[in-house]
């Protein structure tokens, strides 16, 4: 279970500030939150009212518990005693907030905050509309099942992921390509230095300079160097 609590951004006097127990909290004071900003502010009910652009008997009655104010309210009026709000978990430690630069859907909303995001290539990408709509960049899974699985394998991940360069469907698939073809001429070379081919006659012998293999990323047709005087074409 998390709770809120309110943390000092400076050095405390001790005679004023709570004892350092006092900052796991099961629920939320506000009554004695509110006694606390104003002790350390040093400002009346008026004076915060006038401060925080509210009436003073709504702090009266949010004081004597009759009235609940807004975080946004709250938050405002700890500012001015050198304080913010947080999250913190069981143990006292803080909880930072999810953070707003994740990935966002097609229409640029945020995933839903309890679910996993993850690239819509990873696993079969579903759904009634599959073949009838462009690939989304990135998707999440619905089914609780499917979740925990993901979750016990991999851990239950803090936040959702941040975009990166490289993130759309294609440049994955491009990617993918190119690390193929990379382990293809990695396996091909090693079986050539074990002499695997030795007893193959090619019919030519090969004088491509080392040029024509930094060029060539084996996707295709073979690249060579516009000095090369070989130009052949074994793929």
């Amino acid at each position: 279970m998390q709770s809120t609590t309110v943390h000092r951004s400076s050095a405390c006097d001790p005679l004023v500030c709570p004892p350092p127990d006092a900052d796991r909290v099961s629920t939320f004071d506000l009554p004695g939150a509110l006694r606390r900003i104003r002790r350390l502010a040093d400002l009346s009910q008026r004076e915060l009212a006038a401060a925080i652009g509210m009436s003073p008997s709504a702090i009266g009655h949010a004081e004597s518990g009759s009235r609940d104010l807004s975080v946004g309210v709250v938050a405002g009026m700890a500012s001015f005693a050198g304080l913010r709000l947080a999250l913190v978990d069981e143990g006292g430690e803080e909880v930072a907030p999810m953070a707003p630069d994740t990935v966002r859907d097609t229409a640029n909303r945020r995933f839903p905050a309890h679910l996993d995001t993850r690239y819509s290539d990873e696993g079969w990408w579903h759904g009634p509309h599959r073949y009838d709509r462009e690939q989304p960049w990135y998707t999440f899974d619905r089914d609780r099942r499917t979740r925990d699985r993901y979750r016990q394998h991999e851990g239950t991940p803090e936040d959702h992921q941040r975009p990166r360069p490289g993130d759309s469907p294609q440049d994955r698939a491009d990617a993918r390509r190119r690390e193929y073809w990379r382990r293809r001429a990695e396996e091909r070379e090693r079986r050539f230095l074990a002499g695997d081919f030795a007893g193959i006659d090619v019919g030519f012998d090969c004088t491509c300079p080392p040029l024509c293999t930094e060029l060539d990323d084996y996707s295709g047709r073979p690249v060579h160097a516009s000095e090369c005087p070989c130009l052949c074409d074994v793929g």
